[in-house]
Parts: structure tokens; sequence; C-alpha cells
């Protein structure tokens, strides 16, 4: 198996093809590491938090495989059937030699996984006698009446096991001793299975760290231990979210989303990480960052379509939407009740402030505060149209070139609605205009 994989990414190497095609953010640290694990035949245990990509690491690693494999026809363990390991497939090539008929696999069922949970037990991972077998007549030291686990029906292929300092400890050693040892005991009944397979695993750096989750035995089987991390930059982060987010379809309407609003959903998510208030050995997964994206649209549909427009466009008014998509994805630590919706309103807030001081020159800020120290009060909400911040735009010149610069001279209604509200939000963060918030509707006015 490892030296397939090993001709398999070679050739890749060779042709100039990615290995990992569609992980992100991992060019320069955590893919020279894997590549170099494969290389050396070893097998790769992964430490990160949520939400890090272990899990798609481990199941792109199929790719490497041979795309198809021959085995015995009828074999539970993918029999070579030039090396035959179960009882089954040595009887059937005995009684039939070069006639034995033999079945050609695809690599994508060359994968087994297993979460590692409390209750996971030997029969699950490695195999236990079937009751059935031994009623049709078998005696119990026959090896036919085994019904195979994870472990073996994944023979000639990559196991993997999410979590692992999760398993118990004599499953940790039941696992090293049909990987290291070879031999197995079902009921009492010792059989050997050379088994073929590459391991692989995920975990927690903290559990995987820990005296005591996992046996010193299992630990020294992984050649490699590889810490991922969360995307570096904010850059990555939104492309990361323009790969993996559904997108939003509807028959006669249009979604676009302002790079600016992509660029506050990716801050918002960096801002938690280094959050004192948000728990960091939870982790703040990746999909917090999909999740809030979708939820931006959705929000975004919902006001569009009640308004009658056929054009989505995100604004700032829908990142209120952002705090139900939050909250089930990461660990406020809050000694306090209902301080929770506090702390990410508070993170939603520094996200689009920051966001707005790197896109914003602030010499135009003094041109639009002059129209709002003259008298004027802009209002802004679900219930506000695009064609009204249109309508404002003409009426106020001042926020005329500020928006044109935030959507790249676009004058859609939607994406000049969305500048506008950005642009409001923004100065008044900034402690430069008051706002006056009354459930959805808001209004902006002069601080003096």
């Amino acid at each position: 198996m490892k030296d397939e994989i090993r001709r398999n990414a070679i050739a890749k190497m060779r042709a100039g093809e990615p290995l990992f095609p569609r992980i992100l953010g991992y060019e320069e640290t955590v893919l020279p590491k894997l590549e170099n694990a494969i290389l050396a035949g070893h097998d790769v245990v992964f430490l990160g938090e949520r939400g890090q990509a272990k899990t798609r690491l481990i199941r792109s690693m199929v790719n490497l495989l041979d795309e198809w494999m021959p085995i015995v026809a009828g074999s539970e363990i993918n029999d070579d059937p030039y090396e035959p390991v179960s009882k089954y497939a040595r009887d059937l090539i005995l009684e039939h030699g070069d006639d034995t008929r033999i079945d050609w696999v695809h690599r994508d069922t060359r994968f087994g996984e297993k979460l590692a949970t409390p209750d996971t037990s030997v029969a699950d991972l490695i195999g236990e006698v079937d009751p059935i077998k031994v009623a049709e007549g078998r005696y119990l030291s026959d090896e036919l009446t085994i019904h195979y686990g994870l472990v073996p029906r994944t023979n000639r292929g990559i196991f993997a096991i999410n979590e692992l300092p999760d398993l118990a400890e004599r499953i940790q050693v039941g696992l090293l001793n049909v990987l290291e040892e070879r031999d197995v005991q079902v009921r009492g009944y010792k059989i050997r299975l050379p088994l073929d397979i590459i391991l692989v695993a995920s975990a927690n750096p903290e559990d995987y760290t820990n005296r005591g989750r996992i046996i010193t035995p299992l630990k020294d089987r992984f050649g490699s231990q590889i810490r991922t991390h969360y995307p570096p930059t904010i850059d990555i982060e939104m492309e990361i979210v323009d790969q993996e987010a559904t997108l939003f379809s509807e028959d006669g309407v249009s979604v676009r989303v302002p790079a600016y609003m992509k660029e506050v959903v990716a801050t918002l998510s960096h801002l938690a990480r280094a959050s004192g208030n948000v728990n960091q050995r939870s982790g703040v997964s990746v999909r917090l960052t999909v999740s809030n994206q979708e939820t931006l649209v959705a929000n975004a549909a919902r006001r569009s379509i009640s308004h009658g427009e056929d054009e989505i466009v995100p604004r700032v008014s829908d990142l209120d939407a952002l705090t139900a998509s939050t909250m089930g994805k990461v660990e406020i630590e809050s000694l306090e009740d209902g301080r929770e919706t506090q702390i990410v309103d508070g993170l939603i807030k520094s996200a689009t402030l920051t966001v707005f001081k790197n896109r914003v020159n602030p010499d135009v800020f003094r041109t639009v505060l002059d129209s709002f120290e003259s008298g004027l009060v802009a209002n802004a909400g679900e219930d506000v149209s695009s064609a009204d911040y249109v309508r404002l735009v003409s009426e106020q010149p001042a926020l005329r070139g500020p928006v044109q610069a935030l959507t790249d001279g676009d004058e859609s209604p939607g994406m000049v609605a969305s500048a506008v509200e950005f642009l409001l939000e923004g100065l008044h963060l900034s402690k430069r205009l008051n706002k006056d918030a009354v459930g959805g509707r808001a209004s902006y006015r002069a601080r003096s």
C-alpha cells in the first residue's frame, strides 16, 4: 500500500500536478510535511482544532491510490489474488487455481473511517463471531465464522480514525495488535491477519499530548505527526469560502456579494480566534465562516424578495443574522448569563470597523460629514429599499465618490445600497456619526 501511494505521488509530482488541489492555505506548511510522510511510507496523525481540514486531507489521500484494484471475487477483506489473507480466499484459490474469479474495486471503496467514541468496540474495528454462521453448522474454531470489522474490511486501503484519543485503551491495544503484531483474538479464537493498511488519524493537540489519553505503543506507531492550522490570512479564508459555500440559486434573481462584505465575514472568524471571550481550545472552525456567508446571503435574499427586487446584495443590516449561525459554532466563555449575544455582536461590529478602516480612505470623511452637519439624517435597515439608497446618493453628491470607490464604479441599485450602509455604519463605529437603532431600522445623524 505504501509503495503504491508513494509511486502515484511521485508520478503526480513529476507531471507537475498538485497532490491535494482543493486544500488551501497549507501550501508552505502542512502539505510539504504530508508529502514527506507519504514518500517515507509513514502512518500519519494530524493534530489540530476542529475545522482545519484534517478529515478532508485524509480523504484526499484516496486520490493517490490506483484507480482500480483486483481482488478475489467475494472476499470481504479485499484479498490479493496472488497473496490471499483470509481462509475464504485461500480455499477458493486452492480449489480453482488460475480460474479463480476476480473482481475490480474502485479506489473510492478502499477507504475506511471511524469516529472514535467511548462506546467503540473490538467488534466494530476488528470483528466478531457471527452467530448465524455458527448456526449454519460451522465450529467456533472455524475462521469462516468471523464477521470482519472495519479494519480488516479496509485491507489494501486507507483506514482513518477521527479523534483517536477518545478510543478506549483496551480498544487501542486491539488496534495495535492487528496493525503491528498481525494477530487478532476474537472470542478466544486467534487468527493472523497480515493486513496491508495505511493508518491515518486525527486528534485535538491537547487530548493527544495529555498523558493517559493514548497508549504509548500506538502513539509510537505513527511515523509522522503533522500540526494543522487555520487559514493564516483573510484572503485565504475568503478563497476557501468561495470554494466551499453553497451558492444561493433561484430563477429570476442574481446574487452578488461585495468583496468588503466577504471580508467582514472572514474577519469575524479571525477576531474570534484571537478573542479571550471565545474558548480557543475548542477552536473556531472555518465552517463558521462558510456558514456565516451562507446566512448573510440568505438574509439578503429574504429582504430583497420582500421588496420585490431581483438583485440580492448583502448589506451591513444583514449582519445581524450572523448571530444565529455564529452562536452554534463557537463556545463563548462568559460568567454572566445572556452575554453571549452581546459578545458575538461586539465581534461583528469589530470586524465591520476593521474592514472599514482598511477599505475607506479617511480623506473622504470630511465632505460626507459636512452633509450630516448640515442636517442630513440617513435611514437604513431591512425596510429600506435599494431604490431609496440610490435616491439618497443622487441627493447627496458627497456620498457619490466613496460609494463608487467601494463598488468599483458599479452603480446597480443593490451594490449602491450595500456601499451606503457600509459607509454609514463605518462612520458610526469610527465615532463620526450617531446612530439611533430601533428593531431593524437605524437612523444616522451628526454627533453634534
